[in-house]
């Protein structure tokens, strides 16, 4: 039997997974929206499609949570971006209202799932649906470390005019301005990239880095990324899907790993059949910890505002 992959939210973060991972045939997917005929036609759509891509991947379009049952892995996108003169405790407390509904839902249907969560702010709305479902941390991952690293590599091979297949990269901490690039972990082809630029191209590369998401919101001006998003969450339900026993940065709920205690945080893991398998714990410096330690600290705060 087909393993099979909710998708919660239809809109172009939702899609996308459910088109990268469909391609892929990793899984059945269902894209589940609670505005009528979106769903049901981008599924529709999507499925029409597998024919010419040779793919047996079922995909349909619902607006009925019992149509999900029995998932193996939900990915939750649901939730409205910040708008213009939205406060970030307002847009906070608008997504916790959709987390709670869609959370209590999905668990109804698929107590045995693994929840990857992409919504924004991602590490507070991971650490939301931890609580609301009540699943062990394990079965509770968000999706942050990937697409950050990705950039990461991205920048670093267009610099250094390599593959991005020999650029790995480790980017840690909250999804945001106070995440953490790791360059002493970064390398190309196992050369750490340290020897490889100078520092100022270094700080230029970790800058932009931080500003990934909001550079491609400028220029789109409606609307913020997909594409990368997607595919980060894809190569998560890959790795659980097919127990590859992956190290990625996600955010993981820690209890007291890197001294955090109580807290969605970025960090690497091993991800497999189980979902989150181990958390790996590697060597900072004095201020690559102090960094992640106030990476933490914005974490807080935001947990704070709506009291999980």
């Amino acid at each position: 039997m087909r393993k099979k992959v909710s998708i919660v939210g239809s809109g172009f973060v939702g899609s996308t997974a459910a088109h990268w991972i469909a391609s892929k045939e990793l899984a059945d997917v269902v894209l589940i929206d609670i505005i009528e005929g979106v769903p049901q036609g981008k599924g529709l759509d999507l499925l029409e499609a597998m024919p010419i891509e040779k793919r047996d991947s079922h995909v349909i379009g619902t607006n009925d949570y019992a149509d999900t049952a029995n998932s193996d892995i939900v990915v939750i996108t649901a939730g409205i971006p910040r708008k213009p003169g939205m406060s970030r405790d307002d847009l906070l407390n608008t997504n916790f209202k959709i987390m709670s509904d869609v959370v209590g839902k999905v668990v109804a249907n698929s107590p045995n799932c693994i929840l990857i969560v992409v919504s924004n702010p991602l590490d507070a709305m991971a650490q939301a649906a931890y609580k609301i479902s009540g699943f062990p941390r394990e079965r509770v991952i968000g999706m942050a470390g990937i697409l950050d690293s990705a950039r990461f590599r991205a920048f670093i091979a267009m610099e250094l005019k390599v593959s991005v297949e020999n650029v790995t990269a480790f980017v840690l901490g909250g999804h945001g301005d106070t995440m953490v690039p790791l360059p002493r972990y970064s390398t190309v082809a196992g050369i750490p990239i340290t020897e490889l630029m100078d520092k100022a191209t270094l700080d230029r590369i970790v800058q932009r880095t931080r500003d990934g998401g909001a550079e491609i919101v400028k220029y789109l001006k409606t609307g913020s990324a997909y594409y990368a998003p997607s595919a980060a969450a894809t190569e998560m339900v890959e790795a659980i899907l097919k127990d590859k026993k992956k190290i990625l940065p996600c955010a993981a709920y820690l209890n007291g790993e890197y001294g955090i205690h109580g807290l969605y945080v970025g960090v690497p893991v091993k991800l497999g059949a189980k979902g989150i398998e181990q958390i790996i714990e590697i060597k900072l410096t004095p201020e690559e910890k102090t960094a992640l330690d106030k990476s933490a600290t914005a974490v807080k705060e935001l947990v704070a505002v709506i009291n999980v």
